[in-house]
């Protein structure tokens, strides 16, 4: 079944389309065919969506918690119930197996459950004043949010920006990435469908620049929550400090993999390899640098070469698929250049490095080892199926590797040793750490970065929270 819905913008209620607007053909990563046009919004859409946004914060702001509660967890209800069909909708046009878009969007259902909860626990506090004077602490929402998500998760990019801003009593312009844009429109119409008010939530499209510049321009704008690459980022938190606009980032990443002699090496090597060709490798948090002790780098160098080349790699609506496509022409593109310039200076190529077949936008999982430092892909994220692996001799020389990119996002260690851990959760200069795993992030636990890969949190109470600022009131 290859059915693709209808597609179109949500406006102030309205399903916008055609008007001689301009489109973006949007792709099944599979075949590289076009599954449908895409329209894009022009000034007046933009213009219309920021009117619908600022009478939204007007009304939501003020709706009880309980309310907003209530939208957030049929919500959650909604997308639990449709998750097969929101699954294959994502498949479609990002390319991962249907398995981990269900995945995702089970993710998104608990994110929209614990954010109704916190609804209920925004609490301020009350200072201690002598008698008769008063002093309280309150969070309140921030006002209209601008929100920009990739295609890398098309449920849940957009689905944590949609339920932090609702849940703490914002409004929000949503603009999804081009690639995956019915993905994000189903979770908006499971917001809609359990009751959020139409001129709460606007989802747009267009290019990416224009659509910024606009936004970032409007006096309307409080906050901007954006998730992709650090370049982007930077270029968007210029833009919006010129309104002085609060900024969250979720940006690149270059994962860090500590692996120590004592680990336990068949469950490091089993979660490292399956976590490297999740979602073909386009995840922030993925693993990339494998910063092997000298004892086992030659065990682990060919037990991931193993496991990487005895993965199933084809379409992800086919059973048995365990990593589809990348998600678009350029990916590839990337990969290749990656390998060739890696390869040119000397790194060896254990497993992968190719294109499969010349249809679509497959590519091997890959697998280089005694990579130099001066190679591109030591120093610039992949985001693609490329593991890179090199041996050290000792703990500082692992930590100093580990800390030597200004990306801090996720960092992992595999070791037994009790005191290891802890000094290694201490020294990785990252926003998360996996120890003795590759799974950093759950809806009640915050999702953020340091240094170039961002700031703010996603997820967790502090993912709400970042869609407020506080207000002292003083009485005397």
């Amino acid at each position: 079944m290859t059915q693709y819905p209808a597609l179109h913008m949500y406006i102030d209620g309205e399903k916008v389309s055609g008007g001689g607007r301009q489109t973006f053909d949007v792709v099944n990563p599979v075949t590289g065919e076009t599954l449908a046009e895409l329209p894009l919004a022009n000034s007046a859409d933009l213009d219309r969506a920021l009117d619908a946004a600022q009478r939204g914060f007007t009304t939501w702001r003020y709706t009880p918690a309980a309310k907003r509660a209530r939208v957030l967890h049929g919500a959650a209800a909604l997308i639990r119930e449709r998750a097969a069909e929101l699954a294959r909708v994502a498949t479609l046009e990002q390319g991962k197996p249907v398995g981990e878009a269900k995945m995702e969007a089970m993710a998104v259902a608990s994110w929209f459950d614990f954010a109704a909860g916190e609804c209920q626990r925004l609490y301020g506090r009350e200072l201690v004043r002598p008698v008769g004077q008063r002093s309280v602490v309150r969070w309140e929402p921030v006002g209209p949010v601008a929100a920009f998500a990739p295609w890398n998760f098309p449920l849940v990019n957009p689905g944590r920006k949609l339920g932090a801003a609702i849940a703490a009593g914002c409004s929000i312009i949503i603009k999804s990435a081009e690639e995956t844009p019915a993905s994000a429109l189903g979770v908006l119409q499971c917001l809609y469908d359990a009751g959020l008010p139409t001129e709460v939530a606007q989802a747009v499209f267009g290019v990416p620049d224009e659509v910024s510049r606009h936004l970032l321009a409007s006096p309307v704008i409080r906050k901007l929550s954006f998730t992709g690459s650090t370049v982007v980022g930077k270029h968007l938190a210029k833009l919006a400090a010129e309104n002085m606009i609060r900024t969250t980032m979720e940006l690149g990443g270059h994962g860090p993999v500590l692996v120590f002699d004592d680990a336990d090496m068949e469950k490091a090597l089993a979660m490292s390899a399956g976590g490297k060709v999740r979602n073909a490798g386009q995840v922030c948090i993925s693993p990339t640098r494998f910063i092997v002790q000298e004892d086992v780098f030659e065990k682990f160098r060919e037990g991931m070469a193993e496991r990487l080349a005895a993965t199933v790699v084809g379409n992800g609506l086919e059973d048995g698929t365990q990593m589809g496509p990348m998600a678009n022409a350029r990916r590839p593109d990337a990969m290749e250049k990656f390998v060739a310039d890696a390869k040119g200076k000397g790194a060896r190529i254990d497993t992968g490095g190719e294109r499969i077949g010349n249809q679509g936008y497959f590519f091997q999982p890959t697998l280089l080892s005694e990579v130099p430092l001066e190679a591109e892909v030591m120093s610039e994220e992949p985001f693609g199926p490329l593991a890179l692996i090199n041996p050290y001799r000792n703990e500082d020389d692992m930590i100093a590797e580990a800390n030597r990119l200004a990306y801090g996002l996720a960092g992992y260690a595999w070791t037994n040793d009790v005191q290891r851990q802890r000094r290694l959760a201490d020294a990785l200069e990252v926003g998360m750490v996996g120890m003795n795993t590759h799974m950093v992030s759950s809806a009640d636990a915050p999702f953020q970065g340091v240094q170039w890969s961002g700031h703010g949190s996603e997820d967790g109470p502090e993912g709400v929270k970042a869609c407020m600022v506080v207000k002292t009131v003083h009485e005397a």
